[in-house]
């Protein structure tokens, strides 16, 4: 029998089997937000266990988009990634810290990567 977290599981791979590049630089960028509130929220109670972990997963994803970015490819390369960077060096910072304060700017900088990514990612459907 098939529990529900097996068919969660299997949905969420298959979607990223599945999906397009530009879809999954979304699918990324939604999981960083994801991990930088989990941890924001986590260091507010002074679950530092959660914190950690939710951070070290932030800093991963930071490092696959900066790994993953061509900086030649366009103009705007080398400023992406020197905000990675910036991304990664801050919440490392906050990871060693537990200081909250240092994720707002991180999430605000991430949420308007995020949004532009959905955008270019629903252009690139409807263009399709």
């Amino acid at each position: 029998m098939t529990t529900a977290v097996q068919l969660r599981n299997r949905y969420a791979r298959d979607a990223v089997q599945t999906a397009s590049p530009v879809r999954l630089v979304t699918m990324l960028y939604d999981r960083l937000a994801r991990d930088i509130d989990n941890a924001q929220l986590a260091i507010s109670v002074s679950d530092h266990a959660v914190a950690h972990n939710s951070l070290r997963h932030a800093q991963d994803i930071v490092a696959e988009l900066s790994a993953s970015l061509d900086v030649g490819s366009w103009s705007g390369g080398e400023g992406l990634q020197q905000l990675y960077t910036w991304l990664l060096e801050q919440l490392v910072a906050a990871n060693l810290t537990k200081d909250g304060a240092l994720l707002a700017p991180v999430r605000e900088v991430v949420e308007s990567l995020r949004e532009a990514w959905h955008e270019a990612a629903n252009a690139q459907a409807v263009g399709s």
